[in-house]
């Protein structure tokens, strides 16, 4: 039986939260056990350089990372982690696939034109702060994707752009040297997936809304105990597809308990109790894997064996791609 190979790229920046943990690494880890697919995992950690200089920063995230990832279970036998870094083949096959990239495709990458309208506005040159990085960003992602043929990508909505440019790149590239690359597809999570944060609007850094993902017991309870809420007392009914607290009990309750606690809603459970539930809830399933990802921070030899050991598997289906293309586009020895 022919595997579908799907690749996810996993970011290095930012503290990862409750919202990443409920719409991007818990379903990611359950997709990777399943017998039909051959799962990769990068951290894309060339791509966390356009936009962070600092050096110690990029170091100590990449450790959080890939510790986060493992100690969620993460199986390493199944799936294929690595750091991006780590395969040059990626780096080359960057460059070959610049060489047949329209400027004009890259023209319209969303990050690029946001990034010249918001300079227009302030009276900027209009690219005034945009580097290099940031304007092909797109043909390094497709790079990531092409050098391991993969079929599926999951992606978030505001990504969707971006396979279809790694499509138009591979396409490109197809006809002028051969059938070599797979027109991968994006994958795009359900907006159920997206976790609400503790003012009630998405989960996200960007918001200082989050709560961090492998807080201490005693942190973990004041973030939720932080969670906004409406002025009902105890003992008057509540919405619970209008509540925060609800929002992120039923992402991590079986469907058994998720009744049971919209039922408390409806009964006027109080704003404490139904939060300490959610505690005890959050807690109780975070408390094993909290272990593992500080017995993983104190020992990161230990991590960077596994990704060495990835990059090894990774790097073994690149150099035969990267051998390929290298003969498609002349790039041969003479003996």
């Amino acid at each position: 039986m022919t595997k579908e190979i799907v690749l996810t790229g996993v970011t290095t920046t930012g503290t990862p939260h409750l919202g990443n943990y409920v719409g991007a690494i818990r379903p990611a880890i359950e997709a990777s056990r399943q017998d039909n697919t051959e799962s990769y995992f990068f951290l894309a950690d060339y791509h966390a350089l356009i936009k962070c200089q600092d050096p110690e920063r990029v170091k100590q995230s990449r450790l959080e990372i890939a510790a986060t990832w493992l100690a969620c279970g993460l199986d390493t036998d199944k799936a294929t982690f690595y750091r991006q870094s780590d395969i040059p083949e990626i780096a080359e096959l960057n460059w070959l696939l610049t060489c047949v990239t329209a400027k004009g495709l890259m023209n319209r990458a969303h990050a690029y034109k946001g990034a010249v309208d918001e300079n227009l506005a302030n009276d900027q040159d209009p690219d005034f702060g945009i580097t290099m990085g940031l304007f092909c960003y797109p043909v390094l992602m497709a790079a990531d994707i092409l050098a391991f043929n993969a079929h599926k990508v999951p992606v978030g909505r505001d990504q969707i752009q971006h396979i279809e440019m790694a499509r138009d790149i591979a396409g490109r590239f197809n006809h002028l040297f051969g059938e070599h690359f797979v027109l991968p597809e994006a994958v795009v999570g359900e907006e159920g997936s997206i976790l609400k944060g503790l003012d009630g609007r998405k989960m996200s850094k960007s918001y200082n809304n989050t709560i961090p993902l492998f807080d201490t017991e005693k942190k973990l309870q004041k973030g939720i105990n932080k969670i906004k809420t409406n002025l009902l007392e105890p003992g008057e009914a509540k919405d619970p597809d209008d509540s925060v607290v609800f929002d992120i009990y039923k992402s991590f309750s079986t469907p058994e308990q998720t009744a049971e606690m919209r039922q408390k809603f409806v009964d006027g459970i109080g704003w404490g109790e139904a939060k300490k539930e959610l505690f005890a809830l959050v807690n109780g399933q975070l408390s094993e894997p909290r272990e593992k990802y500080l017995e993983l921070i104190a020992n990161p030899s230990h991590v960077e064996d596994v990704l060495q050991a990835g990059a090894e598997k990774a790097r073994a289906r690149a150099r035969k791609m990267i051998s390929d293309l290298r003969n498609a586009v002349g790039l041969v020895n003479f003996k």
